[in-house]
């Protein structure tokens, strides 16, 4: 409202755009979420009923508890390595002047840059000319290769803003390198490894256009839902997809209600 009392027109619009984007972006979520309780029978297409028997039986469809569990196998791998790997690289990027640095801090965007088809046909040439049989390992490898520079990259805006002041006084103190590294360093950056992690273990989770290339028989769950798209997706594939969605809606909500916690405590 103005001065005069008249309601702008950019003021009136504004909620309705914002109810239009969320409508847009919470639409797909909202479908998957409401066809996990459909009694779709052989296709999920076409609302037939509600029924609770998809949550009470998940693994009821063939194959596809088996390929949720080899997605989180290759998922976890993926992140711990990634994550490692790439907190390593961030501190030696951002706290140690080397040659070719500014290279590497170049290439490091490589991965995240060139197209997801261009990657998976290059790896699986790799592997076939190294006579390496696509399966689980292969898949795990490109899935270590494609997360580290996301990792970096994450990982390195939390090194670059912390006071190096800290470790100073902490050396001031008489502590050693790795006292002050393991005492005031690390906890700082555990915000933004735990970030880091979550981000990698989404992205290794949901591929599927680098995993189908070096998969050859072993199946992800993005995978198994591609498959099923061509005979329909089972409900059973509906009800993960909306665990993990909640799953990951109660992790963000944790942590911000966690993070909220210590500030008034400060």
């Amino acid at each position: 409202m103005n001065g005069t009392g008249r309601l702008r027109i950019g003021d009136a619009l504004i909620p309705v755009f914002a109810a239009l984007a969320f409508l847009y972006l919470l639409v797909p979520i909202a479908y998957t979420v409401a066809f996990s309780f459909n009694d779709a029978g052989r296709t999920n297409l076409i609302w037939r009923g509600f029924t609770l028997d998809n949550w009470a039986d998940p693994c009821g469809a063939p194959q596809v508890c088996a390929a949720l569990v080899n997605s989180l196998k290759v998922g976890s791998i993926a992140t711990v390595v990634s994550t490692i790997l790439g907190t390593l690289i961030a501190l030696a990027l951002v706290r140690y002047r080397f040659r070719g640095r500014a290279l590497a801090n170049l290439l490091i965007f490589l991965p995240m840059s060139t197209p997801e088809v261009v990657l998976g046909a290059a790896l699986l040439a790799q592997f076939l000319s190294l006579r390496i049989n696509p399966g689980f390992g292969t898949v795990v490898i490109a899935h270590i290769m494609f997360c580290i520079s996301f990792v970096v990259v994450t990982v390195k805006a939390r090194v670059a803003g912390l006071d190096p002041k800290l470790e100073e006084a902490a050396a001031d103190l008489y502590a050693s390198s790795w006292q002050a590294f393991w005492r005031v360093t690390f906890p700082l950056l555990v915000p933004g490894i735990l970030a880091a992690a979550l981000l990698a273990f989404s992205l290794s989770f949901d591929d599927f256009i680098i995993t189908n290339f070096n998969s050859g028989n072993f199946t992800t769950f993005p995978k198994f839902v591609y498959v099923s798209a061509t005979r329909g997706i089972p409900p059973q594939a509906n009800v993960i997809g909306s665990a993990m969605f909640a799953i990951a809606l109660l992790l963000v909500v944790g942590v911000q209600v966690f993070t909220a916690a210590r500030r008034r405590r400060r």
